[in-house]
């Protein structure tokens, strides 16, 4: 049976990097977009060099260029999304309604993945501004997709573990604090953590997966499904020691984003909503949703006490 044709575009970024590793790891004919952007950053294109060498193939293709955009598009079944919604590193979401354009003109494309990677967005119509501009703009981009009729798959893969396992869910770092700890609320409020390998294995599953089609895949593995108190707690029980905690209420947290720049605001806006508000787990999966370790039973996903063992003696 012939693999699916997958192009990726952001291949070099934070999780697109995992996505182009995981589909080479499935067999899949791997595709990866060069932006001649790219210009002199040679991280970037080392890792290109990389993978083509591992058997990805390199297309050319630049959002500015519309006709360049088709014609990737073209060569392949599948394309996954992955540039960047953040704010502290680059936030570019809109541009893919260049890739949208491109992908309803080349009308070969069976299953498109936006770059979402987060927070459901379709839960957040109540969002804190400035941050809900994150979640606005992915429901534009989900919109545009829908209206062109695009096939597609939404994924929601909650909290990265890089940015909220490792510092015990501490803003402003990304190692374990070594002596106190903020705990926001009770620390009782239950979030999903997940190892961003998981997260590109699970996506690249889905991707020829008729149950996932014009679904959103939630990333809810059950052992994941964490409270920030029972976090520290594991953090605790590996290094022997206890660390002070600080209980932090909602007021004296949303206090905190009068003044703040404007990416302070947008983190403290989305921590809210996870940590105080529950946003992550608070509502049900429905029909339009699937769950993804029950789907793929098979995967082996990082547990977060494992997790924390690559912070030991740092």
């Amino acid at each position: 049976m012939a693999k699916t044709r997958v192009l990726i575009v952001g291949g070099t970024g934070y999780i697109g990097k995992r996505l182009v590793k995981a589909s080479l790891a499935e067999g899949h004919r791997t595709f990866i977009l060069r932006r001649p952007e790219i210009g002199l950053d040679i991280d970037k294109l080392q890792v290109l060099m990389e993978f083509k060498r591992q058997g990805a193939e390199l297309v050319e293709g630049s959002f500015s260029d519309h006709r360049s955009l088709v014609e990737a598009v073209k060569k392949v079944d599948v394309v996954i999304c992955a540039i960047s919604g953040v704010h502290f590193r680059s936030h570019n979401l809109l541009l893919q309604l260049k890739l949208v354009d491109a992908i309803k003109e080349a009308g070969n494309v069976k299953r498109f993945l936006p770059s979402e990677f987060g927070v459901d967005p379709a839960q957040m119509e109540h969002a804190l501004a400035p941050g809900r501009v994150t979640f606005d703009e992915k429901m534009t981009i989900r919109k545009a997709i829908e209206e062109a009729k695009i096939p597609h798959t939404y994924i929601s893969a909650n909290c990265f573990a890089g940015y909220f396992v490792g510092n015990l869910s501490q803003m402003e770092t990304l190692l374990p604090p070594k002596h106190k700890v903020s705990i926001y609320g009770d620390g009782n409020v239950k979030v999903v953590f997940m190892d961003e390998e998981d997260v590109a294995t699970y996506t690249i599953k889905s991707i020829d997966d008729p149950r996932t089609l014009n679904k959103t895949l939630y990333l809810r593995p059950p052992e994941n499904i964490l409270s920030q108190s029972e976090l520290v707690g594991k953090w605790e029980n590996l290094t022997g020691k206890s660390v002070d905690k600080t209980c932090i209420s909602k007021e004296d947290f949303l206090a905190n984003m009068e003044g703040a720049d404007f990416v302070m605001q947008v983190g403290l806006g989305h921590f809210y909503h996870i940590f105080f508000e529950g946003c992550l787990t608070n509502f049900e999966i429905g029909e339009d949703g699937e769950e993804a370790s029950r789907l793929y039973p098979e995967v082996e996903y990082t547990r977060m006490h494992h997790y924390l063992n690559r912070y030991l003696d740092i």
